[in-house]
C-alpha cells in the first residue's frame, strides 16, 4: 500500500506541476503545451483526490496539505473549463428570426494531408451543404480531388502545398477582393476575402493555419501567437461584420486564444454550448478544441456541430450564423484592458 500511496502522491503533484507550468509566460513549447489538457488534468485530478482519500484517509498534516492542494487545484481547473461547458454563459445568441439571405454555413476541416478518404470528405461536405468550404493540409492530390466541389462552389482561393500547410477556400458566394498572405512564415499562408452575402452585405473573413508550438514543428509558440494576434488586430479595427475561422492549434482557453478573444472583439460560439473537441479525432482521452470559428457581435447562432470522422486526426467543423446587426446592442464584445493591449503589440513586434 506505501507503494501505491507514493505513486498517487507523485501522480498528484505532477498534475498540479503541468497545472502551474502555463502561468510562466514563455513561448518555449513546454510552456505553452499543457495549456491543452485541461480537462485531461481535471479527470486525473478528481480521480487522484477520491483514491488517495478513500484508500488512505487524512491521517498525517502532509495526506491533508496533498488533498487540499488536490482540491484546489480540481476548483481552479473547474474554473477554467466551466464557460465551456453548458451551464456556462451564451457569448453568442441563438437566432430568434430568420432571414436566408443574411445567412452563412461555414464547414472547416483539417483533411491530415496523407488522408486518403477524400470521397468521405465529400459526402460529409454535400451533407450540410454549406456555402463556405475551408480545408487545410491539402495539397496537389488533394485539391484534384476536391475539383468536383468547383461545380457547387464557383467561387474559390486555393493554395495547395506539399508541407502540410496547404488551403483550400470554396464559396458559393462572391469572395470580394480575395488574396493570400504569408503573415509570419514563408510557406505557411492564410487565406483573406470579403464574401458577398446573397442580401449585399460584405463580411470580412480570415482563414488561419499556423504552427504548432511543438518540437516536431517548431520549438516556440511566437509564429503561432504573431499571427493570431495579428488578424484579431485587423478584426478589431474592421468597419465589416467579421469571421475568423481555422485551425489555430491552440485550445479554445488557452492565454493566447482568450487574448485574442478581447483584443479582437470576437465572440466564440462555442461558450456555453460544450467543448466541441476536433483533435485528437482516434484518441478519446487526448482531444482538445483546435478548430475554431469565431465572429463580430453582429452574428447570431443558427447551428454548431462537430462532423463525424472523415479519416483524419481532426474532426470538421460545421456552423451557421447569421448576419444580425441588431444583435450587436444586446451581445457584449469582450474587451481588452490596456495590460492586454500592450501584451498582445509586444508578440506581435517579436522578431521570429
Amino acid at each position: 500500500m506505501e507503494t501505491l500511496k507514493d505513486i498517487i502522491l507523485g501522480a498528484g503533484y505532477l498534475v498540479i506541476l503541468i497545472t502551474l507550468i502555463p502561468f510562466i509566460r514563455h513561448d518555449f513549447w513546454i510552456f505553452r503545451v499543457f495549456e491543452y489538457p485541461r480537462i485531461q488534468k481535471l479527470i486525473l485530478n478528481v480521480f487522484l483526490f477520491v483514491s488517495f482519500a478513500a484508500l488512505f484517509g487524512l491521517v498525517t498534516i502532509h495526506d491533508k496539505v496533498f488533498t487540499t492542494l488536490l482540491l484546489g487545484n480540481i476548483g481552479y481547473l473547474t474554473f477554467q473549463i466551466w464557460p465551456f461547458t453548458r451551464l456556462g454563459n451564451k457569448q453568442l445568441l441563438k437566432l430568434k428570426t430568420h432571414t436566408p439571405d443574411k445567412q452563412i454555413g461555414l464547414f472547416i476541416g483539417n483533411v491530415y494531408q496523407y488522408n486518403r478518404k477524400a470521397t468521405d470528405y465529400l459526402k460529409c461536405i454535400n451533407s450540410k451543404d454549406p456555402d463556405l468550404v475551408m480545408l487545410v493540409e491539402t495539397d496537389k492530390w488533394w485539391e484534384e480531388s476536391m475539383h468536383s466541389l468547383k461545380e457547387t462552389y464557383p467561387h474559390h482561393l486555393l493554395v495547395p502545398l506539399e508541407n502540410t500547410y496547404g488551403m483550400l477556400l470554396y464559396s458559393k458566394f462572391e469572395l470580394v477582393d480575395p488574396k493570400v498572405k504569408y503573415l509570419v512564415e514563408d510557406g505557411i499562408p492564410s487565406v483573406h476575402a470579403c464574401i458577398k452575402l446573397p442580401s449585399g452585405d460584405l463580411i470580412r473573413f480570415h482563414g488561419l493555419h499556423p504552427t504548432p508550438p511543438v518540437p516536431t514543428e517548431n520549438p516556440r509558440s511566437t509564429e503561432r501567437d504573431k499571427e493570431i494576434l495579428m488578424v484579431g488586430k485587423s478584426a478589431k479595427n474592421s468597419k465589416l461584420p467579421v469571421i475568423v475561422a481555422g485551425d489555430l492549434n491552440d485550445v479554445a482557453w488557452s492565454y493566447t486564444t482568450e487574448l485574442f478573444s478581447r483584443t479582437s472583439g470576437l465572440l466564440d460560439p462555442r461558450r456555453g454550448r460544450g467543448f466541441f473537441n476536433t483533435f485528437h479525432a482516434k484518441y478519446l482521452f487526448m482531444r482538445f478544441p483546435l478548430d475554431h470559428v469565431f465572429c463580430s457581435n453582429d452574428f447570431t447562432l443558427i447551428h454548431i456541430e462537430r462532423m463525424p470522422n472523415c479519416g483524419s486526426d481532426h474532426f470538421p467543423m460545421y456552423i451557421k450564423l447569421q448576419y444580425s446587426p441588431k444583435a450587436a446592442a444586446i451581445q457584449e464584445e469582450p474587451h481588452a484592458d490596456q495590460a492586454d493591449l500592450e501584451t498582445a503589440q509586444e508578440k506581435i513586434n517579436k522578431p521570429t
